[in-house]
């Protein structure tokens, strides 16, 4: 096993890095795939090699998987606004992931774990679990992007005769951080007060390191062709994460934030949809949001991961108290 090296491309974001730290702790040979080489913080101190390639670029692709084995495809375009979705988010991600898989195939590796994303699971019926199918709610284009590159892993991977398993993360939170994930983000403005109504989303907080011993269990134990969820089994609400912190750090005065009713988050939403047409920034709402995740339980049938992949995370209460202290006490806002 000695000279398979591992791959994983995204090594600086929050799941990539954490994983090459798990991965470097098993004494595997790690190689990392980043868009940009200047970037060197997040592998401080990483016995690994760190090489440049894009997901859009087949020729550094070839380069970065010469002699590769096993792969954990991390990268991936996670936005939920651009200032064109189409383009930007899914054909990036849809093309990315027919990219990775053909020259995975040129290449001849054998094992991919794939990240894909509790988006595109079906929450029609709670909790929700990969026998539901899909994700039919068709609003958001990164959505659509979860769910059809999802797919194209699952038909390339049996094209082309790789063992392919997919693992399906929720709200991943906590350390090492080296930039703010979108979930991340969110802890940290609870930390800060901004927070100011609850839009009655619900979140699923699960810690970045139970996820990263998730994908690695996936590549050692998961079934080809199967899906399992990387998350807690229970939701947690807006205004529960806002007190969790409140009760974590009562200096802060933290305050409950507020519920408004729907048709005024609406049209607030409307308004910043507006705005951010003029300044190009991604509004803090949007009203096809609202219409997807108002209201909606984010609950997961965990029980396959579990018995499977020996899948066991910290509760969401605990992996956010220990993210909040993280980015309290640790996180230097870089």
């Amino acid at each position: 096993m000695s000279n398979d090296i591992t791959l994983v491309t995204g090594g600086n974001g929050h799941l990539g890095n954490n994983l090459i730290r798990l991965l470097l702790s098993k004494n595997q040979t790690v190689r990392t795939t980043v868009r940009d080489l200047n970037n060197t913080a997040p592998f401080k101190g990483l016995d690994c090699e760190v090489v440049q390639a894009d997901l859009l670029d087949k020729v550094a692709l070839k380069k970065a998987f010469k002699d590769v084995t096993h792969l954990y495809a991390v990268a991936a375009n996670f936005s939920m606004w651009a200032k064109n979705p189409k383009t930007e988010i899914y054909d990036n991600n849809l093309k990315g992931t027919q990219n990775l898989f053909d020259i995975a195939k040129a290449c001849g590796i054998k094992n991919i774990v794939y990240v894909s994303s509790v988006a595109s699971l079906d929450f029609t019926t709670l909790p929700a679990h990969v026998d539901n199918g899909y994700n039919k709610d068709r609003r958001n284009w990164y959505y659509n992007s979860k769910n059809d590159s999802d797919k194209l892993a699952l038909d390339l991977g049996a094209k082309y005769d790789i063992r392919t398993v997919l693992i399906l993360p929720s709200a991943m939170i906590g350390s090492h951080a080296h930039k703010l994930s979108y979930s991340n983000n969110l802890v940290y403005q609870i930390l800060k007060g901004e927070i100011p109504v609850d839009t009655n989303v619900t979140l699923n907080w699960v810690d970045v390191k139970d996820v990263a011993f998730g994908a690695y269990q996936a590549m050692q134990k998961g079934k080809n062709k199967a899906r399992y969820i990387l998350s807690n089994p229970t939701h947690t609400t807006l205004q529960d994460s806002v007190k969790i912190a409140a009760d974590l750090y009562p200096e802060l005065q933290l305050k409950t934030p507020k519920k408004v009713p729907k048709c005024l988050l609406y049209a607030v939403a409307g308004l910043m949809e507006f705005g951010s047409k003029i300044t190009s920034k991604e509004p803090l709402l949007q009203r096809h949001y609202l219409d997807m995740f108002y209201g909606l339980k984010q609950d997961y049938d965990i029980s396959q991961s579990k018995s499977v992949l020996d899948f066991n995370p910290k509760p969401s209460k605990q992996a956010l108290e220990d993210a909040l202290r993280y980015l309290k006490n640790e996180w230097n806002g870089n």
